[in-house]
């Protein structure tokens, strides 16, 4: 894990080999638990491509100058992302 927020990400190697590469991501919140919003893909193993953008939102709770990612929604699919982003308008804007 990491000691500092800034440094933590969902690049992953496999092999010497970056099989989930980290395009973007946001700090929603910083303190002892945090939470982060990744935009990601991931290597397709047949073709060597990375596929389409995924986003994952992961918490992370800093212990004893680490942070553990203790919990993760994975969005599956661009549709999903907007309906969700359709859902926090909708109820943002009814709650003015």
């Amino acid at each position: 894990m990491s000691a500092e927020i800034d440094e933590l990400t969902v690049n992953y190697h496999e092999d010497g080999n970056l099989v989930s590469k980290e395009l973007d991501k946001v700090i929603l919140t910083k303190g002892a638990w945090s939470t982060i919003i990744f935009r990601y893909q991931d290597m397709d193993r047949k073709t060597g491509e990375f596929g389409p953008d995924k986003f994952t939102i992961r918490r992370y709770q800093k212990r004893n100058g680490q942070y553990q990612q203790k919990s993760k929604f994975n969005i599956s699919s661009r549709d999903q992302a907007q309906k969700i982003i359709d859902a926090l308008q909708t109820w943002l804007k009814n709650s003015e």
